[in-house]
């Protein structure tokens, strides 16, 4: 399993912008896919957004089409996820997390193999 860390996180006013970081040491993350979630309190983790493992292929949850966009680093062998326009309703802790992956579908919650510990996001004026 990997070791992912997240950083960006933080308290942000509505429609304001922060950028997400996962970054691992002592693997390429750039041969996993890479998935973001977050959970809100009382809520179920729910996913946010993926990139395929070499980054040709990116998906993205309905509530956060054209306002999060998910890349790579490969030069830091980091995955980001820019968010703007943020929200009240993406208050949540964020995870990152990871999946050798060999499908041509995409990996459910399920298939992931390796978290982050979490970043806290909060959307609030």
């Amino acid at each position: 399993q990997l070791q992912l860390v997240e950083s960006g996180g933080g308290l942000v006013q509505p429609g304001g912008s922060l950028r997400l970081s996962c970054a691992a040491s002592g693997f390429n993350l750039d041969n996993y896919v890479i998935g973001w979630f977050r959970q809100a309190p009382g809520k179920e983790r729910e996913g946010v957004s993926c990139i395929s493992s070499g980054g040709g292929r990116t998906k993205y949850a309905d509530s956060v089409k054209g306002r999060f966009t998910i890349s790579r680093d490969k030069a830091k062998n980091t995955v980001r996820l820019q968010m703007n326009s943020l929200k009240p309703e993406d208050t949540a802790v964020y995870y990152c997390a990871a999946v050798r992956w060999y499908e041509s579908s995409w990996p459910t919650v399920r298939d992931f193999d390796s978290w982050g510990q979490g970043s806290q996001v909060t959307v609030s004026s």
